[in-house]
């Protein structure tokens, strides 16, 4: 809990923080890497520091963490602390590095905030961040000791399927030989792979499988730069890894399971390479007879860019109370829809528990589209691909 006079500080300071709160994130990402340079090479996402992602993400993370505790006293936001606490775990985050990033960050913020960084007030930013830190060290040891620890294991690349001119899948098997822990459908797991330039990056993939196996199953979207840089590892599993190669992997985390009774009726919506979660949550609801109403909805470009359609399309068909929308932005075909994903004329049930996963202006617009026809905020969930979490639960 924030005490009442850290409470009153940072109630009053949230405004001038907030403004400044891109200075301070970027100073802070500059300081750390200039002290601990491994970090960016092993840990941080490069691509996402070079677009600024990670900056923004950081930023939206500390204001919206501190109007959480003013706006609901005496609570965290433990739905929200636990998708992040999962992406740490996957990373391998431990205690020490939030101590690295507290040193830099209060650095950052006495540089930016001058004489108005008053003692008081870093004191009260002080505890808004160690009640954070504190909390995600606590759920991420948790998620530790069920899974034995942190770290990666080596696992050899058994199949390499090319789905699209832009997704691959790719199938491994444990490179020991020892046994494979199981999953809850929608989970993913962190891939490290080394670069030319010696550095270690990692990138986390969403098992694309049902539960059960004893190999993993990924698939990987080629990103194209654009306006960002390409994909460091998305290119290099795409450019260099065969059958034969060794990844490393660590468990498998995340929350976007599905958690509903037998009867709850249920409704995936994907764009995109958002599709690969939502294929092992089918796939093992055809494996276990679910009976109650499911509802399948998915946008791509075309039939052809929409990885894994198969699969989407045969394990639906296994489910005995299934509708199946496709809506493709060209060559759309028989029996599916031209345009963007549209809701409106899509019968969905009272008591729907909804799962979505894609681009965050699609998962915006699916929401609004879900709760106007009645789906409570609390039944519609998210998977994140990409550091904006907090941005994503705060509907921005």
């Amino acid at each position: 809990m924030l005490s009442e006079q850290s409470a009153a500080t940072v109630r009053a300071t949230l405004p001038a923080v907030g403004a400044a709160i891109g200075e301070i994130t970027e100073r802070f990402y500059a300081r750390l890497f200039t002290a601990h340079p491994e970090l960016l090479r092993n840990l941080f996402n490069r691509g996402n520091q070079a677009s600024g992602t990670q900056r923004q993400a950081l930023a939206a993370s500390i204001t919206a963490f501190a109007s959480y505790l003013l706006d609901h006293p005496g609570q965290l936001p433990n739905a929200l602390l636990s998708r992040i606490a999962h992406k740490h775990a996957s990373l391998g985050v431990v205690p020490e590095q939030y101590a690295v990033v507290h040193e830099n960050l209060f650095a950052a913020i006495a540089e930016v905030l001058g004489d108005a960084a008053t003692p008081e007030v870093a004191a009260a930013w002080d505890e808004v961040y160690q009640l954070m830190a504190n909390a995600l060290v606590a759920a991420e040891k948790q998620l530790y000791e069920e899974r034995g620890g942190p770290g990666l294991r080596k696992w050899e690349v058994v199949e390499r399927i090319e789905e699209t001119a832009d997704v691959t899948t790719f199938r491994l098997r444990p490179a020991d030989g020892g046994p494979v822990a199981g999953f809850r459908a929608g989970q993913y797991v962190s891939v490290r792979v080394p670069l030319p330039d010696g550095a270690r990056q990692i990138r986390q993939y969403s098992l694309s499988e049902a539960p059960g196996g004893a190999e993993r199953q990924f698939s990987v979207k080629r990103v194209h730069g654009g306006p960002s840089p390409d994909g460091e590892v998305s290119n290099h599993l795409h450019a260099h890894v065969r059958a034969g190669d060794v990844l490393e992997l660590s468990e498998p985390y995340g929350d976007l399971v599905v958690d509903a009774g037998p009867d709850t009726p249920l409704l995936f919506a994907s764009a995109g390479i958002g599709v690969t979660p939502v294929i092992a949550m089918l796939a093992d609801l055809a494996n276990t007879d679910h009976r109650a109403p499911v509802t399948v909805i998915h946008g791509d470009r075309s039939p052809a860019d929409h990885a894994l359609r198969t699969e989407h399309e045969r394990y639906a068909e296994k489910l005995p109370d299934a509708s199946v929308h496709f809506f493709y932005e060209q060559d759309a075909g028989p029996g599916h829809r031209t345009g963007l994903v549209d809701l409106s004329d899509i019968a969905v049930r009272p008591g729907t528990r909804a799962y979505l996963c894609g681009p965050l202006p699609f998962m915006r617009t699916v929401r609004a589209g879900l709760i106007e026809k009645g789906v409570a905020p609390a039944d519609i969930h998210y998977e994140v691909f990409g550091p904006d979490l907090w941005s994503a639960a705060q509907g921005r």
